[in-house]
């Protein structure tokens, strides 16, 4: 139906032409030729739109990139009917069409073409969103209001105009740029600003709004979400551009706001050709691959093209499930091959028999025990874990040439106050002395708080918030570096490709957090008021914790690196010779479990460490004393 439309604006697009030609006055030898002439001419248009690539458009989504498909089959056809009327010799008069008629013809013709697709588009957005409207007055649509008129909303603006599997009825953008007062970005009108956001909610009867803004403060959500709970309103997010820009998911894939919304800070973004270079083709083991870290770690390498994914884990069924996951995900990846393999990292034969019979080429050391008043009560378990068992198997790696190693560490290793810290620096200390064998690369990469890993703080309020509370946080003033876990996985994938040996890598992290406002704001997202309707407990600092973290140690010299977010630098080295004296007397005291004499070491050991200073875990009030008992004021 379309190809025969074109045929019928085409031809009267040429007729037209001859008739503005000659003044609407046709004699029948002109009338003659135009008969003769139109087949070709015909032809030859239509022919340069499907050599342009016209009738390959789905005519709903023709727009401006199109335009220029069009705009080249006018130029072809225009340049091809006019060297047929200079060449053609005099005989064939009654072939040679006038140089007016061939550029008033085509350039109606074309315009005739593109318009129907245009108007026929028009009609179809119009009844689209009629149905839209009338759907959305039985509650199968939502009337929404798009909060942000720059790119991101643009690019949602787009999506939903072209979709008919959203149930999204939008009724008009919020921006507080005057500029755009008045303006209409795909068929949706800019209607105000955010002081006219409770009027046009209840003029409009909108059910959500949607934040559409690329980068957003977490002042600036917090301050939308309590403008829409004064209204009341709903108040949603559009992913993050990281996300839509990877292919997680689209911009109309709307939900809730989450905690790392309130982040306030940029994603890392990697430098994909270097990490490409570094995996691609390889064989890569990741331990402790049923973890946040070592299950996001495996995720991401996938989209890299290993030649193989060795999996490493001790808990069953956190190994089934990542598999189960991974394999749904490398479907994509020509089915890259995954290993599941169950083994302790601490188990020497069966690490060694996994090295020896896979060979792979990259380890990451994910494996860990992490909680820090866990391994404050269970020492002796913290040094088999994180420090011995990455010692033999960083040895293990280099005797059966792995290419690189990469130890995960932590910010808790820097002056470290509890057990897990202090493990974790030693840790970083034996990948340096190793480091200089020849033949593996072996780094550590440092960063802060993982949200929504296992044991994390924000898993924990969302339980406490769900069961009604109270919300516990130790200290007011008790502030954390904090990222998302797939961010941190980039960050360790980035680092291995960055560094020659011995370094630490450690990751621009930002302003600290205070917990006491991530808990407030999560209690904020659930539409409770903090300390009102949703109690917070201040419990007191618990054994081995500290008010705040660090990232690097006095006597560590860092640098920028090639990526801007990443700084690397050499660890504060040891003696070998001190080293192995310590993890002598370590290895002793860890298996037999003695916990003082482990904690004395190690504060012999590290200097920096600040283990004889635990603070016992103590009752606090439930509002600081500097408040006078004002609760709602100590946030």
């Amino acid at each position: 139906m379309q190809f025969l439309l074109d045929l019928l604006v085409l031809t009267a697009s040429f007729f037209i032409a001859y008739l503005l030609r000659y003044d609407f006055v046709i004699s029948q030898k002109v009338l003659f030729d135009a008969v003769v002439q139109l087949p070709y001419v015909v032809l030859i248009q239509v022919v340069a739109l499907a050599l342009a690539g016209v009738y390959s458009f789905i005519w709903r989504y023709v727009g401006m990139r199109e335009v220029r498909a069009f705009f080249y089959a006018f130029f072809w056809s225009s340049l091809v009917l006019t060297a047929l009327r200079l060449t053609l010799p005099n005989r064939f008069g009654d072939w040679r069409v006038p140089l007016s008629v061939i550029l008033t013809g085509t350039a109606l013709g074309f315009l005739g073409v593109l318009g129907g697709r245009v108007m026929r588009r028009a009609l179809w957005e119009n009844e689209e969103r009629n149905r839209r409207r009338l759907r959305s007055s039985s509650g199968e649509f939502m009337p929404t209001l798009f909060f942000g008129a720059g790119e991101a909303g643009v690019l949602a603006a787009h999506e939903v105009e072209g979709r008919d599997d959203t149930n999204l009825d939008v009724r008009g953008f919020i921006d507080d740029d005057l500029e755009k007062q008045g303006t209409v970005i795909h068929g949706i009108p800019v209607r105000g600003t955010r002081a006219d956001l409770p009027r046009l909610v209840k003029e409009l009867g909108i059910s959500q709004v949607v934040i559409t803004i690329a980068q957003i403060s977490r002042p600036e959500i917090l301050k939308l979400m309590a403008l829409c709970q004064s209204i009341p309103v709903a108040c949603r997010i559009i992913p993050g551009f990281s996300e839509v820009l990877e292919g997680k998911v689209k911009v109309t894939r709307i939900r809730d706001v989450k905690a790392e919304d309130l982040l306030d800070r940029v994603p890392v973004a990697l430098d994909e050709n270097l990490v490409s270079e570094f995996l691609e083709g390889k064989t890569v083991l990741v331990t402790g691959a049923g973890g946040s870290i070592g299950s996001e770690l495996a995720r991401q390498v996938a989209r890299f093209r290993p030649a193989r994914i060795l999996l490493v884990e001790r808990a069953e069924f956190a190994l089934f499930e990542i598999e189960q996951d991974l394999k749904r995900q490398l479907r994509a990846f020509n089915n890259i091959p995954v290993e599941s393999l169950v083994a302790d990292v601490g188990d020497v034969p069966r690490m060694t028999q996994i090295l020896a019979l896979h060979r792979p080429s990259v380890v990451f050391h994910a494996a860990a025990h992490k909680h820090v008043p866990m391994m404050e009560a269970n020492p002796a378990e913290a040094i088999k874990n994180n420090v011995l068992a990455t010692r033999r198997l960083a040895e293990l790696a280099h005797e059966h040439g792995v290419e690189a190693f990469i130890l995960i560490s932590t910010d808790k290793a820097v002056k470290p106050s509890s057990i897990m810290g202090a493990s974790k620096r030693v840790a970083e200390l034996v990948i340096q002395d190793l480091a200089h064998r020849k033949g593996t690369r072996f780094l550590a990469v440092r960063f802060g708080n993982v949200m929504d890993s296992a044991g994390s703080v924000i898993p924990t309020f969302r339980e406490q918030i769900a069961a009604g509370g109270p919300v516990t946080v130790t200290h007011p003033d008790m502030k954390r570096y904090f990222m998302t876990i797939p961010e941190a996985a980039r960050l360790v994938l980035q680092a291995g490709a960055l560094g020659r040996g011995g370094e630490i890598l450690v990751l621009e992290m930002g302003e600290q957090v205070k917990i006491l406002d991530v808990a407030t704001a999560l209690i904020k997202l659930t539409g409770l008021k903090p300390f009102e309707e949703m109690p917070i407990v201040f419990t007191g600092l618990r054994p081995g914790e500290k008010l705040a973290e660090e990232l690097e140690l006095s006597g560590e010299h860092f640098e920028n690196t090639r990526h801007p977010r990443i700084q690397i630098g050499k660890l504060a080295s040891v003696e070998t010779e001190e080293l192995l004296r310590a993890l002598a007397r370590l290895e002793e005291r860890a298996f037999v479990g003695d916990g003082e004499e482990i904690r004395a070491i190690l504060s012999e050991f590290l200097p920096e460490a600040r283990l004889d200073a635990v603070v016992k875990s103590a009752e606090m009030p439930l509002f600081p004393e500097d408040t006078g008992g004002r609760g709602p004021h100590a946030a």
